[in-house]
C-alpha cells in the first residue's frame, strides 16, 4: 500500500493531538472514480460492508425471505428484540432452530440493548451476535438447496463458493485474500474501488436480486442496524441510498443514480467512521441535493470530545 493519509485529526481544545489515517474513494454516476484519498486500489477485508453482496448471492440461490428480514440478512444489527426475532424467524421458516447458528455466543452489541438484556437473565448466545440475521439466512439457503448446514461457514461450502462467485461479479475483482470474519463465516477481500462498484451495482438494479436486496436496505435501514445507529440515520436522510458499516471503520454508501463512496481508516477506529462518511458526501455535494436532509447527513458527522463531561474538541474530517 502507498503512505497512509490523514483522513481525521482528533482536535482538543484546539490542540490536534492525534490522527486517522485511511483511504477514501468516491465514484461518479458511470462508475468511474470522481475523487480519491490514500490508497483505493489495494485489497483490504471490508468486514461487514461486504453482507449486501452476500444477500445478494443468497437471493440468487433461491432465499426468498419478505423485506424486513431480507433487510436484518444484511444486517450487523444491535441486538434490539425485533432484531433477535427477525433471526428466530428465519430460522424457523427454514425448520431450524437458534441451536444452528454458528455465530459466536455474544450480546446485544448496542449498550442500552445490552443492558437490558442482561437484566433479564441473558447471558452470552449465538441469537444476540450482531451477525446473527446473516448467519439465519445462510442456513436457510443451505436448506433450500439441500447443503449440509453443520459446515456452512467453510469457505469450500457451496453455499461460501457460490457467494464469493457473487461478490466477484458485483466488485468486478478476483478475491485475492479469504479471512474468517469475527463471525466465523469466510471474508472475502476487495479494494474501496471494487466496494464501492459493488454498492453501485445493488443501488442502480431494476430487477432481480440486486434490486431486491437494494429495495430490502431501503424500506427497513433500522433492521440493517438499529435504532440509535448512525447508518440508519444516514439512510433515512438519504432517499434512496444503500449503506453498510463494517469493523475496522469500513463504510459504503451507494445512491440510486450510481454513485457511491467507500472507506477504511488503517487504525480501525470506529469514531472516524461516520465522521470522514459525512464529509465525502459534503465534498460531493450529496448533503445539499433536493430532498436530503442537510442537517441529518451533517449530524452523522459529528463526534464530540468531552473534557470535565463537557464537549471541548471533536473528530474532524480532513478531506
Amino acid at each position: 500500500m502507498s503512505a497512509p493519509v490523514v483522513i481525521a485529526e482528533v482536535v482538543r481544545s484546539g490542540f490536534v493531538e492525534g490522527h486517522h489515517y485511511g483511504s477514501v474513494v468516491a465514484l461518479a454516476a458511470d462508475g468511474s472514480v470522481d475523487w480519491s484519498v490514500g490508497d483505493v486500489t489495494s485489497p483490504i477485508l471490508p468486514r461487514s460492508c461486504n453482507k449486501p453482496l452476500q444477500a445478494v448471492g443468497m437471493v440468487d440461490l433461491g432465499l426468498d425471505l419478505p423485506q424486513d428480514l431480507l433487510a436484518l440478512a444484511c444486517a450487523s444489527h444491535s441486538g434490539e428484540p425485533m432484531h433477535v426475532a427477525g433471526a428466530r424467524r428465519i430460522l424457523e421458516g427454514a425448520g431450524l432452530g437458534a441451536s444452528a447458528l454458528q455465530t459466536p455466543p455474544d450480546v446485544p452489541l448496542d449498550d442500552l440493548e445490552r443492558d437490558v438484556w442482561l437484566r433479564d437473565g441473558h447471558g452470552r448466545e449465538p441469537i444476540a451476535m450482531n451477525c446473527s440475521g446473516k448467519h439465519a439466512a445462510m442456513l436457510a439457503t443451505c436448506v433450500l438447496n439441500g447443503w449440509d448446514l453443520s459446515t456452512y461457514r467453510d469457505p469450500a461450502h457451496p453455499l461460501q463458493v457460490a457467494l464469493a462467485d457473487t461478490f466477484v461479479a458485483l466488485t468486478g475483482e478476483p478475491v485475492v485474500a479469504t479471512a474468517v470474519d469475527g463471525c466465523g463465516a469466510p471474508l472475502f477481500s476487495a479494494s474501496l474501488v471494487g466496494l464501492a462498484r459493488g454498492f453501485a451495482a445493488v443501488a442502480t438494479a431494476t430487477e432481480g436480486s440486486r434490486r431486491r436486496v437494494a429495495e430490502a436496505i431501503r424500506a427497513h435501514p433500522v433492521m440493517v442496524s438499529g435504532t440509535r445507529r448512525d447508518e440508519r440515520a444516514l439512510l433515512t436522510a438519504i432517499p434512496g441510498a444503500i449503506g453498510k458499516a463494517g469493523a475496522e471503520s469500513c463504510y459504503a454508501v451507494a445512491l440510486p443514480d450510481g454513485r457511491a463512496f467507500a472507506l477504511k481508516t488503517d487504525d480501525g477506529g470506529q469514531r472516524a467512521r461516520a465522521v470522514v462518511m459525512a464529509a465525502a458526501l459534503r465534498r460531493s455535494g450529496v448533503d445539499v441535493e433536493p430532498e436530503v436532509d442537510t442537517e441529518a447527513v451533517r449530524a452523522t458527522g459529528v463526534h464530540r470530545l468531552l473534557g470535565g463531561g463537557e464537549p471541548v474538541g471533536e473528530v474532524r474530517a480532513v478531506l
